[in-house]
């Protein structure tokens, strides 16, 4: 395997956006550490574009016929290797360079099949997925297509557009069967890409909070309300938590509540990764009210006794040590030979800091064992959540290294068999063919 090529643009006119991507794409394809005839194609457009996506998929596709399938979404705003888009007219491309049989396209009229059942013996293990977020039970619908896969891991994210919705869906032979006259973009339901177990791969979520206080197990609670947590009225723990209080001034108590969130996980669920960080299976949800009449905290989904919960808070620090603490993880992953980072310095500015604990992190490390990246971001983080304009970008950058990378902000995200948001789902596929792992 060999590095994706990849290119992106921005441009007022979709065309011109789309040349100055085929001249980077071509310009890489001629190179001979970058594959030269890459099969599937990414394609990501900001919703500039939405209403062009049938004549710009056409141009691509024209264009570059060597790439026989095509899949991708619209988001609000597009990633590329140290550089976001947002809300401006753009797009981001990448060709993977991967066998025809180790990868499958589908969408709601070609769903992906079970097992072998998908033709060709083909086992899908893993699957990038793109959702649009109108659709019906969407929650329930990735947790079934979760369990189409070997691995039962999905990654990708929800279309994001004010306006039209797009995903796109090319088969292996410039269709899919039963598309008709849709032309490979589609609107609803579910589409992407499923890749066989020997697609080497590694990803990690970063939800990009910082728990204010350990787990607490829900004892008592009603539909969206957790009335106790441990025994204890829930609006009592979650003050004391705070160190707050509903009497005199409430600016200072509502500030301090705008910025908490909660952590849920399910019963049984493990709650926290090897690090100690909020692992997969933590939903992190808004506080959207108090209830002391009852001494409750609702939140912005159900809850039942028995969950664990720990209040938790976003802020720039907090969103760039666990996006750095992602990175480092899968580069530790890529050379678990490699000794342990050293401590980061504390002069200098806490920019400077995170820098230089990246660098200390992936000091030695190899140079070309990822041969492409993909990184969907939740279209309320961007440059605000990370300190500045391509803030986010930019730490994956120092930390991955100048490798290709494709991705979009979205509107929600899709890690394991979960729907999140305010989250980063970083994918990269590997050259030696390690399994997948999250």
């Amino acid at each position: 395997m060999k590095l994706f090529p990849n290119g992106h643009a921005t441009h007022p006119q979709w065309r011109m956006a789309a040349a100055l991507v085929l001249a980077q794409l071509r310009a890489q394809m001629a190179l001979p550490h970058y594959a030269s005839a890459p099969a599937l194609g990414l394609v990501y457009i900001t919703d500039h574009y939405a209403d062009e996506a049938e004549p710009l998929l056409d141009f691509l596709s024209a264009e570059l016929p060597e790439v026989t399938d095509w899949s991708g979404t619209v988001g609000v705003g597009v990633a590329a290797n140290n550089a976001e888009y947002f809300d401006e007219p753009a797009l981001s491309v990448m060709l993977l360079d991967l066998p025809a049989d180790r990868f499958r396209v589908f969408s709601g009229v070609a769903p992906l099949s079970r097992g072998g059942a998908a033709g060709g013996g083909f086992v899908p293990h893993t699957a990038l997925v793109h959702a649009d977020g109108d659709t019906p039970d969407l929650a329930e619908l990735i947790a079934e297509m979760s369990d189409r896969t070997e691995s039962g891991y999905l990654f990708g994210g929800i279309a994001a557009s004010r306006g039209r919705s797009v995903q796109f869906a090319v088969g292996g032979d410039g269709n899919i069967a039963g598309q008709g006259a849709a032309r490979g973009v589609f609107g609803g339901g579910l589409s992407g890409v499923a890749f066989s177990r020997n697609v080497g791969m590694l990803s990690r979520v970063t939800q990009g909070c910082q728990p204010v206080a350990p787990f607490a197990r829900i004892t008592r609670a009603q539909d969206n309300v957790v009335l106790e947590l441990d025994g204890e009225p829930a609006l009592d723990v979650l003050l004391r938590t705070l160190g707050i209080t509903l009497e005199g001034d409430p600016q200072p108590a509502l500030r301090a509540l705008r910025a908490t969130l909660a952590g849920l996980v399910d019963e049984g669920a493990r709650p926290t990764g090897r690090t100690g960080h909020f692992g997969t299976d933590v939903r992190v949800r808004h506080l959207v009210g108090l209830d002391p009449m009852r001494q409750g905290v609702a939140l912005a989904d159900k809850v039942e006794e028995g969950m664990q919960l720990a209040f938790c808070q976003r802020n720039v620090a907090a969103a760039r040590a666990d996006l750095m603490r992602i990175c480092a993880e899968i580069r530790e992953e890529l050379a678990p030979e490699a000794e342990p980072a050293a401590p980061p310095p504390l002069a200098g500015s806490e920019r400077a800091a995170l820098m230089q604990a990246l660098a200390n992190a992936t000091d030695g490390m190899p140079e070309r064992t990822i041969a492409g990246a993909i990184y969907v971001s939740c279209s309320g983080r961007g440059g605000p959540h990370f300190g500045g304009p391509g803030a986010e970008l930019q730490i994956v950058r120092h930390a991955l290294g100048d490798v290709p990378l494709v991705g979009f902000f979205a509107g929600g995200e899709i890690a394991h068999h979960r729907l999140y948001g305010y989250t980063g789902v970083l994918t990269v596929f590997t050259c030696d063919g390690l399994p997948a792992s999250r």
